[in-house]
């Protein structure tokens, strides 16, 4: 299989990459940080399997094109697309600064929109792919000052559950994994409780059995999904008022 990740420098991108290598995948690293692509590559080849390290800015279209097609002439045609590149700083509706949440919605959306764009004909034309979209349990319901991380995955979410119906009998499937808290350098700048925590590795190997087995979604931790299901279920008003408590702000940052 030959893997193409995005958002692979770090985190779960990172993480996933590692385990898919070594699972006896051929991997594409995609990311702005071309140093630590680099060490990351090395250590997969030394590992027995291929790997090629990738600059791309998945909010740059001709970035992205360049990376596939180096990618492509260097392992082959892309088996499987992990769609994870992406970015998570407070929006706060008290001081809502455009700019600010255009650039979440830019790299989270239309950076996954723009890297499917360049991947998915071919899969389509070959008749067999895999997309895997990263995105949330935070596109489940709206959280304090984090309005454009939830409606940048929310609308991710959404979207590979489109493309999952409109792809159905094409051969090419598509997976959408929605983690709540893992423990990454994003995730690192949180300053408030983050229940049900897991860690990156544990979350890469759920996401790769995901994959191996080509589920529709892939929500964990079971602990952290139940929550939210029930959260879903609060009238708005109770919701609201929960959500809004002070030890529920959100502080992060860019993950690629």
């Amino acid at each position: 299989m030959i893997t193409f990740v995005t958002g692979a420098s770090s985190g779960i991108g990172r993480a996933l990459a590692l385990r898919l290598a070594a699972d006896g995948d051929d991997v594409a690293l995609a990311a702005r940080r071309t140093d630590l692509l680099a060490d990351l590559a090395a250590r997969i080849e030394d590992g027995g399997r291929r790997a090629v390290a990738l600059a791309c800015d998945v909010t740059d279209r001709g970035s992205v094109e360049a990376a596939v097609a180096a990618c492509e002439a260097e392992l082959g045609p892309i088996d499987r697309l992990v769609v994870n590149a992406g970015i998570g700083s407070p929006t706060p509706g008290t001081d809502f600064v455009t700019r600010h949440v255009a650039k979440t919605l830019e790299v989270n959306l239309l950076g996954a929109v723009t890297t499917i764009g360049a991947v998915l004909p071919g899969m389509i034309e070959r008749g067999r792919g895999h997309v895997i979209g990263i995105s949330s349990m935070a596109g489940f319901r709206g959280l304090p000052t984090a309005a454009a991380y939830c409606a940048s995955k929310a609308g991710l979410t959404t979207l590979l559950q489109s493309l999952r119906m409109d792809l159905h009998g094409s051969g090419v499937a598509v997976t959408t994994v929605c983690p709540g808290f893992v423990r990454t350098p994003m995730t690192d700048r949180n300053r408030f409780a983050m229940p049900f925590l897991v860690e990156v590795d544990d979350a890469a190997r759920t996401i790769a059995r995901a994959i191996a087995s080509r589920r529709a979604v892939c929500t964990f931790p079971l602990s952290m999904a139940l929550a939210m299901a029930a959260m879903r279920l609060v009238p708005r008003p109770i919701y609201e008022w929960m959500a809004a408590r002070p030890s529920h702000r959100r502080v992060s940052d860019r993950s690629d």
